[in-house]
């Protein structure tokens, strides 16, 4: 267990994840659906039993795709290295082959440091902003959580945690509007998501950088087709 992994301890500081790892983070993220509009428009997920492995899947990938980086710009952040930053950050951007996931990482990406750099102040966070409005960076959100985390002294393993719960819980929101599924179901998919978050994350933490994958081709393919559907609740 590396210094990263042990977050301090005190109420405050469960507090602090809790309030940037809420839902309702006021990032826009309830306005996508990781694809999942098109997955049920389109038959792929049709009940309770198919919705729950269709998040499932996308829980298991975003763990070895943005966790990944998320937990290198976790540690860069600790350092603070800009420069490892950015090269992380167009690293999980190149990963996004749909023009949907990118626009959704970046919109609630600059969206979560603008915020947090007000909240906090923190002087990484407005550094990091500015590279973003100088579009020297596309400012994905695994990064911003990162040094969200890291510059209020939060555990890489607790922002690993809030990236991959806020994952399932856009899918499962999402799943309210568009399908038959009350909110017991949604909430024991997500108790039953969690169980393995343990071992998703010392996966991850272990993994290196380039070993980051964003192979999602089901996902990929319902995305392209979102852009070309003719009604649209969700951007993704």
């Amino acid at each position: 267990m590396t210094a990263g992994d042990v977050m301090p301890d005190g109420a405050m500081h469960l507090a602090r994840a809790l309030q940037f790892g809420d839902s309702v983070f006021p990032i826009g993220g309830f306005s996508f659906s990781a694809a999942l509009e098109t997955a049920v428009q389109q038959q792929v997920v049709t009940d309770t039993g198919t919705l729950y492995e269709y998040t499932r899947t996308a829980v298991e990938q975003a763990a070895m795709g943005d966790g990944i980086g998320l937990i290198w710009a976790h540690r860069a952040a600790q350092a603070d290295d800009i420069d490892e930053l950015e090269r992380i950050d167009w690293l999980i951007h190149a990963r996004k082959l749909s023009g949907e996931t990118r626009m959704m990482s970046i919109r609630t990406g600059k969206k979560f440091t603008e915020i947090g750099a007000r909240i906090l102040g923190a002087s990484l966070l407005e550094r990091w902003r500015e590279r973003i409005v100088a579009a020297a960076t596309p400012g994905c959100y695994p990064v911003a959580l990162g040094i969200n985390f890291a510059v209020q002294g939060l555990s890489t393993r607790d922002a690993f945690v809030v990236h991959q719960s806020g994952v399932a819980t856009m899918i499962l929101g999402a799943a309210l509007r568009l399908m038959r599924v009350d909110h017991v179901e949604t909430q024991k998919m997500l108790y039953q998501l969690n169980t393995d978050m343990d071992a998703s994350y010392e996966a991850a933490a272990a993994a290196h950088l380039s070993e980051m994958a964003g192979f999602a081709p089901l996902t990929d393919i319902l995305a392209a087709a979102h852009v070309k559907s003719t009604v649209r609740l969700f951007m993704s």
